[in-house]
């Protein structure tokens, strides 16, 4: 993600930690056999997480593209907007 800024690359980063520690979490919920009313709430908690990342590494390529279009047309991953568009819909 070499096009998001250091505040966006910062919260995302955020985002996936805190993903990761929920699911860490999860795993201990079943390891200890609590409820499945638990299990599958910390489950959703953890899936809107990485979908909530998932979609700010999309929204930051689309801006990036938007507000330099020309250095998007040479950057390491050259996106089209067709494929920030699949991007964009595989999260759905």
């Amino acid at each position: 993600m070499k096009e998001a800024n250091p505040e966006t690359q910062r919260k995302i980063a955020n985002r996936l930690k805190r993903a990761r520690g929920q699911l860490d979490s999860v795993i201990r919920a079943v390891e200890d056999g609590d409820s499945c009313r638990d299990v599958v709430t910390q489950l959703a908690a953890v899936s809107t997480a990485l979908d909530r990342a998932g979609f700010s590494v999309v929204s930051s390529a689309m801006q990036f593209c938007l507000d330099q279009p020309d250095a998007a047309k040479e950057s390491e991953d050259g996106l089209t907007v067709e494929e920030l568009e699949k991007l964009f819909l595989s999260l759905a």
